[in-house]
C-alpha cells in the first residue's frame, strides 16, 4: 500500500517535471519526439536509482563536509556508465540526446534525492523513490514529447497518424513549442492532482 501511495504521489502530487518543476532544462530541450523523451527519462532514472542505492549503503561512512562532492562523484559515475552504454549501444539516441547525458551530473533531480533522502533513509526505501521519482519524470517527458511529436509531425515513435499532405504546427517541434505543451500540462497535471486529494 504504502508503495502504490508512494508511486501515485510521485506521478501526479511531486512528480519532478509538473508537480515540483525540477529539470526542467533537458525536459524542455529534448522533448521535440517521444522516443527522446523516454530515452531521457530512462538514462535519468538509471542515474537516479544507482546514485540513490550508493548514497544510502554510504551514508554512515561519507563525512558530512564533504557528502555533496561525494554525491557528485557517486552521480557522475552513473552518468558516465549510461554515456558510454548509449554511445555503445544506441548511438543515434546518444546522438540526438548530446550535452543532455553529461548534464544529468547536475539535474537537481537527482542531487536533490539524494540529499533530502537517499542519504537520511535506508537501502529499500531509497530504492523506490529512486524508481517512483525517474519512472515519474520518464512519463512527463513521455506525455509531453508525444505531444509535440504528433502536433509537430503528426508522427508518435514512427507511426503517422494523417497523410503527408496534411499540414501540422512546426511550432510544436521548435522550442517555443516546448514551452506551451509545458504550460498545458501543468493546467493538465494541477487540475488531475487536485481531482486525486479530492479537490475542486
Amino acid at each position: 500500500m504504502k508503495l502504490i501511495e508512494k508511486f501515485k504521489k510521485t506521478f501526479f502530487t511531486e512528480n519532478p517535471v509538473t508537480g515540483l518543476l525540477l529539470g526542467l532544462c533537458p525536459t524542455l530541450a529534448v522533448t521535440s519526439s517521444a522516443e527522446n523523451g523516454i530515452g531521457m527519462g530512462l538514462a535519468t532514472t538509471f542515474v537516479l536509482v544507482g546514485s540513490n542505492l550508493v548514497i544510502s549503503i554510504l551514508k554512515n561512512v561519507i563525512p558530512n563536509r564533504v557528502r555533496i562532492p561525494a554525491f557528485i562523484v557517486v552521480i557522475a559515475t552513473f552518468v558516465t556508465i549510461v554515456d558510454m552504454g548509449l554511445q555503445a549501444t544506441m548511438f543515434d539516441l546518444h546522438k540526438t540526446l548530446g550535452l543532455f547525458i553529461p548534464l544529468i551530473v547536475v539535474n537537481c533531480i537527482i542531487l536533490g534525492r539524494a540529499e533530502a533522502f537517499a542519504s537520511k533513509n535506508g537501502v529499500w526505501d531509497s530504492l523506490i523513490d529512486g524508481i517512483a521519482n525517474g519512472l515519474g519524470f520518464t512519463f512527463a517527458l513521455f506525455i509531453l514529447g508525444s505531444i509535440r511529436e504528433i502536433l509537430g509531425s503528426g508522427a508518435i515513435l514512427g507511426f503517422k497518424f494523417w497523410p503527408e499532405e496534411y499540414r501540422t504546427i512546426l511550432v510544436f517541434v521548435l522550442a517555443p513549442g516546448a514551452f506551451l505543451t509545458l504550460g498545458f500540462m501543468l493546467v493538465g497535471m494541477n487540475k488531475i492532482s487536485k481531482a486525486l486529494q479530492g479537490g475542486k
